[in-house]
């Protein structure tokens, strides 16, 4: 009787729906246990699902595209030292042509394969997030996107014709455009979002914080934590702060059910973390309660670090019950409202850091002085709490920034 295994998507994921993204191994090609087989998608993480055996891989019974849902079949492996009837398959004949023409492709997946000949880049000039440094797809597609950006960038713009010769602009609709087909992290967060604002009644408080006192600290503290290994950023002040917040207005920190309101004993903060044009993630730093602020600094690092190296896992990401959005390091002053993580109950939103004149009293006497300021906001769930409960949250928050002690 011959063995088969089959390959199951993990049970648990991140997220309603997972898709196919690419196979990274065909039909009839050896695998090692813990071998990359395929990458799933969803709306908040990509993930390698590895063999479960050592053997052959028999059969494929999902393909690219195709919805994963937990614990569904991908695929069945053949143990190895078994004799079946399948045989292996050939890149397609434009690619496998094409393939001799490029050195030492063929030791890439063929997902990886195809994706360098299809955007012309070589493969080895990628530097790989997989496992073991292993070029992806996605990375080959990250070298394509950006080298057309670099391209776009440096191409020399045209001088404009003369008053004679300027031609009208032609139509609108004859300059004719591009579709570009929306992946299943930005269709899951289109509908994440667009639930919560049916949902949950938005309403936004902002406050102003002073961060002379935080940098103050950061400067005297962060060559230390560097010797260390840790990057002292102003982000983990934020967390800090908001764990402040929340031991005061514990409200906040909790869950809208139909018949009562769930306050969460632990602090369990996402930290928004854009990837470019493929979205947002938001790994959570878990009781940060618990944490000082050097070793909230030092989870934020390495969660940072994995979402913008794809290698978050799905734990990384889950049991979240408040989100930070540091809006403000690309450059807004102001966002509102920050659409709520549901099922959380609030968001904190960061604006932009910058210099601004502000009045202060010196020994009796309105002084006028230059502070670095940052608008912040709390969005909530007007079901769960009231203004009262918001704008007691910020101004415990701006009172842990603004006093922060050296």
């Amino acid at each position: 009787m011959t063995a088969i295994m089959d390959v199951l998507a993990p049970i648990e994921q991140e997220g309603t729906k997972a898709v196919v993204r690419a196979w990274l191994k065909r039909p009839g090609d050896t695998v090692a246990v813990d071998d990359p087989l395929v990458e799933l998608e969803t709306d908040k993480v990509t993930q390698e699902v590895p063999a479960p055996a050592a053997g052959i891989l028999e059969e494929i019974l999902l393909q690219s595209g195709e919805d994963a849902g937990p614990g569904v079949v991908l695929a069945r492996i053949r143990a190895e030292g078994e004799r079946g009837a399948v045989q292996p398959v050939a890149d397609p004949p434009v690619v496998a042509a094409a393939a001799k023409d490029v050195p030492g492709i063929m030791r890439y997946s063929p997902a990886v394969r195809h994706a360098a000949l299809q955007y012309g880049i070589d493969p080895a000039d990628v530097t790989g997030t997989g496992k073991n440094g292993r070029v992806t797809r996605i990375d080959i597609e990250a070298a394509f996107a950006s080298r057309s950006s670099t391209a776009k960038a440096a191409t020399p713009r045209a001088a404009p014709p003369t008053a004679e010769a300027r031609p009208s602009a032609p139509p609108a609709a004859e300059r004719g455009s591009r579709k570009v087909p929306h992946t299943p992290m930005r269709l899951k967060i289109a509908s994440h979002m667009l639930e919560s604002l049916t949902q949950a009644p938005h309403v936004t408080a902002v406050f102003e914080a002073d961060f002379s006192a935080i940098i103050r600290h950061r400067e005297k503290n962060k060559a230390k934590l560097a010797a260390d290994g840790i990057n002292l950023s102003y982000t983990a002040y934020l967390v800090a702060a908001s764990v402040a917040a929340m031991q005061k207005v514990p409200e906040i920190n909790s869950r809208w059910h139909d018949d009562h309101l769930e306050i969460f004993g632990d602090i369990n903060i996402g930290v928004g973390t854009a990837l470019g044009d493929k979205g947002l993630v938001v790994p959570v730093i878990h009781r940060a309660q618990d944490l000082s602020l050097a070793g909230i600094a030092a989870r934020l690092q390495a969660a940072t670090a994995h979402a913008r190296n794809g290698t978050l896992k799905p734990e990384d990401m889950r049991g979240g019950t408040f989100t930070i959005s540091n809006h403000g390091v690309s450059g807004s002053l102001v966002a509102a409202p920050i659409i709520i993580n549901q099922p959380q109950c609030a968001i904190l939103g960061v604006g932009k850091l910058e210099k601004r004149v502000v009045v202060r009293e010196v020994d009796g006497v309105d002084t006028i002085q230059i502070r670095p300021m940052a608008y912040v906001s709390l969005t909530i769930d007007h079901r769960a709490v009231d203004g009262h409960q918001t704008n007691t949250w910020l101004s415990q928050f701006v009172a842990a920034l603004e006093t922060w002690p050296d």
